[in-house]
């Protein structure tokens, strides 16, 4: 059986300081620790650009390299972050999509009753004022379902792109060399 092979995107990052890469607002240990803002932008926006089945090397320059070895610490960092924001994405679709079902029941019921409401008013055809009330009505029952149409089309695939390509992230070959000068 033949194995498809996929391309490995090294992503570079260069820190002057290990700390440069943590958030230093997160009081817990190092291997738990938030990525820094500017960090995570960084490696989330160059992985954004490749394919959402992209692989990744992610490569940290640090130009003051502490006394002992930050590889371990580093590598077990960016995968729990990673891992954590593929959850949290996992999560919001869920819970987008428990939206749309909600959105599309109120809006099926909506547009049921406003063209229930439109059909009634067919009779009065004379009336000008009605039937623009007529017509009102079905157009706003057709904007009822402009939310889940949205959510069911448009608003769910880009987040899946982003916990696949977050997943990736968390299963990258992490490696951390000093920077050189």
């Amino acid at each position: 059986m033949k194995k498809h092979l996929t391309a490995v995107h090294q992503i570079e990052l260069r820190v002057t300081q290990l700390s440069e890469l943590f958030n230093s607002m997160d009081p817990t240990p190092f291997h738990h620790c938030d990525l820094d803002r500017d960090a995570q932008e960084y490696l989330e926006t160059w992985a954004m650009g490749f394919s959402h089945s992209a692989q990744f090397s992610i490569l940290v320059h640090i130009e003051q390299m502490p006394k002992t070895d930050p590889s371990a610490t580093v590598v077990e960092a960016i995968h729990n972050f990673f891992d954590y924001k593929a959850d949290i994405t996992k999560r919001q679709i869920q819970l987008l999509l428990q939206e749309g079902r909600t959105s599309l029941l109120i809006g099926l019921t909506f547009l049921m009753l406003c063209l229930l409401g439109a059909d009634i008013m067919s009779g009065f055809t004379g009336n000008a004022f009605l039937r623009v009330l007529r017509e009102s009505l079905i157009i706003g029952g057709w904007v009822a379902m402009w939310r889940p149409l949205q959510i069911f089309l448009y608003e769910w695939w880009p987040m899946v792109r982003r916990g696949k390509i977050f997943r990736n992230l968390a299963k990258a070959d992490v490696r951390v060399t000093p920077a050189l000068a």
